[in-house]
């Protein structure tokens, strides 16, 4: 069975949202994951991730203008690690080795994610991510292939996992902000009902839509975050999706217009690709 962590310690929408988080360190992040570990009792030494300043320029030249040291709760990746590190006490598991390729908790990721995405375990290839947890390589449209049932989780024969992922997917559009931070794509895509959203590293992003029954797998090839937005918002215009705020928050994320050092628009951001 899939443990419910946040019924288990009585964790908010926004708390269980942190475990699906690429947080950007905001101090309502903060906050959530500090919550987490009072209601848990996992203390920050336990986490893996090494001390880092937060990703969003405003709470990280707050740290550094107050003297504020790095903090393991700060890296990015730190709401999944209380998680499973949560999952693997309460299964009766080895805590501190919660991150090793051979973890029970991580080995059960590792089919879960094969079975989402209909493709066999034994060709997953698997490295080490910058936060020290096993990442898994595998094609786009398998990618596309997990994403579309997080969307449409009828399509889940296994009734354990298909609540799991109600229950995720809840969390992500009841907190929004807590996935990514205010102000970035996977936030203002969340804010869209429809839509379930998540970036991955070095230029991977992926969303699905529930009511159109289609997901979306890409890869910008020189790792870039930036063009994601743009992207994004070509699809969703491409096929005619119904909700233009969504379309027009993006643009918001990243404007079409490139601006020089004196503001003058100087260019235009522009999608090269047809589906």
């Amino acid at each position: 069975m899939k443990q419910n962590i946040a019924e288990t310690y009585g964790l908010t929408d926004q708390e269980a949202a942190m475990f699906a988080a690429s947080h950007r360190g905001e101090t309502y992040h903060i906050e959530a994951l500090e919550s987490i570990m009072r209601k848990t009792g996992i203390t920050e030494e336990e986490i893996l991730c090494c001390p880092t300043l937060p990703l969003n320029d405003e709470p990280k030249f707050a740290c550094m203008r107050e003297g504020i040291a790095p903090r393991k709760l700060y890296h990015n990746c730190s709401g999944k690690h209380l998680g499973i590190i949560a999952t693997a006490r309460e299964l009766g598991y080895p805590t501190d080795t919660y991150w090793e390729p051979s973890h029970p908790v991580q080995q059960d990721i590792l089919n879960t994610l094969a079975y989402m995405a209909d493709y066999p375990v034994d060709q997953i290839e698997i490295g080490i991510d910058g936060c020290g947890f096993p990442i898994f390589a595998l094609p786009l449209k398998n990618i596309a292939n997990a994403y579309l049932k997080l969307a449409c989780p009828d399509m889940i024969s296994d009734e354990a996992t298909r609540e799991a992922v109600k229950r995720m997917t809840r969390y992500m559009h009841a907190s929004p902000d807590s996935i990514a931070s205010h102000n970035f794509i996977c936030s203002e895509l969340l804010r869209d009902s429809n839509i379930v959203a998540k970036g991955g590293a070095k230029g991977v992003y992926c969303f699905s839509l529930i009511r159109e029954r289609v997901a979306f797998a890409l890869k910008v090839i020189d790792g870039s975050e930036t063009p994601w937005p743009i992207i994004v918002a070509s699809i969703l215009e491409q096929i005619g999706y119904s909700n233009q705020e969504t379309i027009d928050r993006l643009y918001t994320v990243v404007p079409k217009e490139i601006k020089n050092d004196n503001h003058i628009v100087v260019g235009e951001r522009q999608a090269a690709f047809k589906l």
